[in-house]
């Protein structure tokens, strides 16, 4: 059964939810996305209260706690929120309702229920919720669950905070990205292929006939297209390709700047600006790789009713680069700041934009098509996901992970990604290995190593059996070092707050990324290593 919990303590934080620097990171859209978003936990260990706390201090809808447990003295040891006094209660209950105090906006639930249970008798409870996070699960419920989810197409965020390790790993089909965010993305000016209402004002443009104070004022971008035409006429109608091309060109504009009567240079910074920009803006417009293996992947040209959004539109943007782009993406219709009188700047700024308007709306009439040719409704994909995809055109990302049940089978398993990171004995990848040991511990001994301090020297044995038959039957010809072997027996599967909050952390940001579908997710196992302080992803 599913209990509600209302808190009406007042917010820990008060109004950090509505925090500036949040919407700046990702929106008002993304932060719409993240208020309907329903959370699904898994054990609400120490690992699974930091992973949502970091949810519903930014405002997630709501969630969910799964959890038969009782609370035991080590929980409350490695919980910030757990006390003494929670000892014996339901482990779900009183993580739901601490986790509410945070923020009331937040609906908190949960169900005093094992995932194993749930997935004998209801396997569908599952199929509500936007993304499951499990936390601490055997590999046998595990990997149940996550072929349900699979098979529901919904995402599933695996957790384990295991001594002085952390591991995750996402599990989804399919994950679209229409805004990436990718770290230094260079300004959309076109520069090298003028579209046409840009020519025309580039062209009202009179650098050698204006008053002084037009001259400084002038936005720098049209400096730089201006003086391209002169190096066309002088360079075979090629742009600058090299440093030594490029620094010519710079030269040229450098001379362009207004000299003084006593012939002295003028201190013109909007010129200054221009030749500081010259490697970025005078760049070949072309669409990266990455969005041709997107126009061109079997999703993008075979559509039909259950096709989602993202590739109808990304079909119709194959049609508007065959044909009204002329091999290029939509303008972006952005420009960046720039020393420039406001007049000239907004003008110019409103080139861009209404190219952009434009583009957005043949490509726009191309969906229409495309949603009529398969029998959806126009209203299928609104304005806002059609002006958001044109305008990241260039920054559409797709992820596809393997299962977990692929990963887990010894025909299918992806060996080769191990092997090549094993020349290194300390990777990262050993810990995966110990993991996957430790698993294969408990399956044949009904509990972890080292859980019983009285047993460790023994579990030791034990474990590097359970290894050495993991290695051996997955056909993987790689060493393990014995001190890992110890080192794993003597963590005694503990939780410690440290990497639990660590992992917390690291795990709420993939799972904002993967409601809001911005930012790009790792693909698709993700490893820390407290002990170094090092982390790596590596694809299984």
């Amino acid at each position: 059964m599913c209990f509600p919990v209302n808190s009406t303590l007042p917010s820990l934080r008060e109004h950090w939810e509505r925090a500036p620097s949040r919407i700046r990171l990702w929106g008002d859209h993304g932060q719409e996305a993240l208020e309907l978003a329903h959370v699904c936990l898994i054990c609400g260990t120490a690992t699974g209260q930091e992973i949502l706390k970091n949810l519903v201090l930014p405002g997630v809808g709501s969630f969910t706690v799964v959890d038969g447990s009782q609370v035991t003295g080590e929980d409350v040891g490695n919980s910030f929120f757990l006390q003494r006094s929670n000892i014996g209660q339901n482990r779900a209950q009183c993580t739901t309702e601490l986790l509410q105090e945070l923020n009331s906006d937040v609906s908190g639930n949960f169900v005093e229920e094992n995932p194993d249970k749930l997935l004998d008798n209801d396997p569908s409870f599952f199929c509500r919720f936007t993304v499951v996070i499990a936390t601490q699960l055997p590999e046998n419920t595990l990997l149940r669950l996550s072929d349900v989810l699979w098979n529901y197409n919904i995402p599933l965020l695996v957790c384990r905070t295991y001594g002085l390790v952390g591991y995750m790993r996402i599990v989804i089909k399919e994950h679209q990205v229409i805004e990436s965010h990718p770290d230094n993305a260079l300004d959309d000016l076109r520069l090298d292929n003028l579209f046409p209402e840009l020519q025309e004002h580039i062209h009202s443009y009179d650098l050698d006939h204006m008053e002084k104070k037009d001259h400084s004022h002038t936005p720098w971008i049209v400096i730089v297209a201006k003086y391209l035409e002169k190096w066309y006429n002088e360079n075979g109608g090629q742009i600058p390709r090299n440093y030594k091309e490029k620094e010519a060109f710079r030269e040229m504009i450098r001379q362009g700047i207004l000299k003084n009567d006593n012939g002295v240079q003028e201190d013109e910074e909007n010129f200054e600006e221009a030749i500081k920009n010259v490697n970025t803006a005078v760049v070949p417009t072309k669409i990266p790789v990455c969005i041709e293996d997107i126009l061109n992947d079997d999703s993008c040209t075979s559509l039909s009713q259950q096709t989602p959004s993202f590739w109808i539109l990304a079909r119709a943007l194959k049609e508007f680069v065959a044909k009204e782009g002329q091999g290029n993406l939509p303008v972006r219709g952005t420009i960046p700041d720039m020393i420039a009188d406001s007049g000239k700047f907004i003008k110019l700024q409103n080139v861009y934009r209404e190219k952009a308007k434009k583009d957005a709306e043949a490509v726009g009439n191309y969906a229409a098509k495309m949603l009529q040719s398969i029998g959806k409704a126009p209203e299928s994909i609104s304005q806002r996901e059609l002006k958001l995809l044109c305008s990241n055109s260039a920054f559409l990302r797709v992820v596809r992970c393997r299962s977990l049940s692929e990963e887990y089978s010894v025909h299918t398993s992806n060996k080769d990604e191990i092997i090549s990171h094993m020349d290194n004995p300390d990777s990262e990848m050993v810990l995966y290995l110990m993991l996957r040991a430790v698993d294969r511990f408990f399956k044949h001994h009904g509990r972890y190593p080292g859980v019983y301090n009285y047993q460790v020297e023994d579990d030791i044995g034990k474990l590097k059996s359970c290894l050495n038959s993991f290695l051996q039957e997955y056909g993987l010809p790689v060493t393990v070092k014995d001190d890992y072997i110890h080192e794993f027996c003597r963590y005694g599967a503990a939780e410690p707050h440290t990497i639990a909050a660590f992992l917390g952390g690291a795990a709420a940001q993939e799972i904002v990324k993967i409601i809001t579908k911005q930012f790009v997710i790792f693909n698709n196992t993700y490893i820390y290593n407290g002990m170094s302080q090092t982390s790596a992803t590596f694809k299984l």
